[in-house]
């Protein structure tokens, strides 16, 4: 995004931003992370058994079926479709069927009077009593009671055409516009067209921050800064942090200070301006004297604490809910713990970091295949940390593909960010 353009993103002239401005802002590509459960096997199958009646005895068949199987077993795959007819079947179940005995191709002619049914998980259904049972149904002890077991994909289709593909490999198949292995694709839509606009600016500014923090000595050649986005596209900076992992520490044999991370400070700014909201109207704090600040938290450049300095649009509410980050680098486990657990609402990093990132879901292996010391290095292994379902919080994340001018500076790929 050019920079005469790049105003377009903000309403009214913001005197704090037109003094941040970077020089080089550029337009990117933003690209939603996939989940750890989206990058996983296309569909894991179990086997599932399946009879067939007369379409008038259905509803019986049904009633059986509803008595011998547990409710949860029968409605336990919305996504497959209870019954279908001869000719919906995929073309390799019709033809085994068909060719079974003469009673089969005579259902499989012209317009077929039957209906085949799914009954459910071949592990949870007691065959020997529901042939029993069916074979008490009228209609269906004419030529004994079919069951066969076929394999099915246990989880729902994340798409319209995979759905399709499915139907025609599987058994019918309906997709129902949602995405159990992540965040709904509307949703993704919507937020990825709400921050596009702006997003180079954002980016921009925490390379330029990352810049001047490293040329100072403080740290690494990594940033972040936090916004707040209201219900009617205007946003706010909130915090603007580069890292400082070598401020008051030796390099000597060691990573830095990991408590200094540009997402922690930033996320520590953040908490600071609550507080000092909390603390307007009451008696003046005191810092703690403190022998060494392990956050170092407080403003290094002069970006920083022109940020810092202004107070939090609306310091109601817990932490960073529903804030964005825009950050150099792919965080950390550590720092991608943090940004869940400030309640971070959307998290966009530019240079993914495979050997020690936490957000992304892609084995780790896979960006540095040659790595001499791959093996001792360990990191996120594809921890997908954004969106998993063990975890009390999840949020939406993307990466940013920039164009040169915005490209992170380098860094070695066993850094944590």
């Amino acid at each position: 995004m050019k920079d005469d353009s790049s105003s377009e993103a903000f309403e009214g002239p913001d005197p704090i931003l037109e003094k941040l401005r970077p020089s080089k802002i550029e337009n990117g590509v933003l690209i939603p992370l996939k989940t750890t459960l989206e990058l996983r096997d296309d569909h894991h199958c179990s086997r599932v058994l399946i009879t067939r009646a007369p379409v008038k005895m259905v509803a019986a068949v049904l009633n059986e079926i509803r008595i011998l199987v547990p409710e949860e077993v029968v409605k336990g795959m919305p996504h497959l479709r209870r019954c279908c007819k001869c000719s919906d079947l995929p073309a390799h179940l019709k033809t085994q069927f068909m060719n079974d005995t003469p009673h089969s191709r005579q259902i499989h002619t012209g317009k077929s009077s039957w209906v085949y049914i799914m009954i459910g998980l071949e592990a949870a259904v007691p065959r020997r009593e529901l042939i029993g049972a069916l074979s008490k149904v009228e209609g269906m002890e004419e030529c004994g009671v079919f069951t066969a077991t076929i394999p099915v994909p246990l989880f729902p289709p994340t798409s319209q055409v995979q759905a399709a593909l499915w139907s025609g490999h599987f058994w019918p198949t309906v997709y129902r516009k949602n995405n159990p292995l992540g965040p709904h694709p509307s949703m993704v839509t919507r937020a990825t067209e709400e921050i596009t606009d702006d997003a180079p600016f954002w980016m921009a500014l925490a390379h330029q921050v990352a810049a001047k923090t490293n040329a100072a000595g403080y740290g690494e050649a990594m940033g972040a800064c936090i916004i707040q986005r209201s219900s009617n596209g205007s946003t706010r900076l909130v915090a603007l942090a580069g890292d400082a992992r070598w401020h008051k520490q030796s390099k000597a044999g060691c990573t830095g200070n990991p408590m200094a991370h540009c997402v922690l400070r930033a996320i520590s700014m953040v908490a600071q301006k609550l507080v000092r909201a909390e603390n307007r109207d009451g008696e003046e704090t005191v810092p703690p004297i403190l022998e060494f600040e392990a956050f170092q938290d407080a403003p290094l450049v002069d970006d920083e604490q022109l940020v810092f300095g202004q107070e939090h649009p609306s310091p109601d509410g817990y932490l960073c809910h529903g804030l964005e980050l825009y950050m150099t680098h792919e965080p950390c486990v550590m720092c991608s713990m943090a940004i869940l657990h400030s309640r971070m609402g959307r998290a966009t990093f530019s240079k993914r970091m495979p050997l020690t990132g936490g957000l992304s879901a892609e084995d780790r292996a896979l960006g540095y295949p040659h790595h001499p010391h791959l093996s001792d290095i360990g990191g996120g292994h594809g921890l997908g940390l954004f969106w998993r379902r063990e975890l009390n919080w999840s949020l939406l994340a993307w990466e940013w593909e920039p164009t040169d001018a915005c490209n992170p500076l380098l860094v070695g790929p066993e850094v944590h960010v």
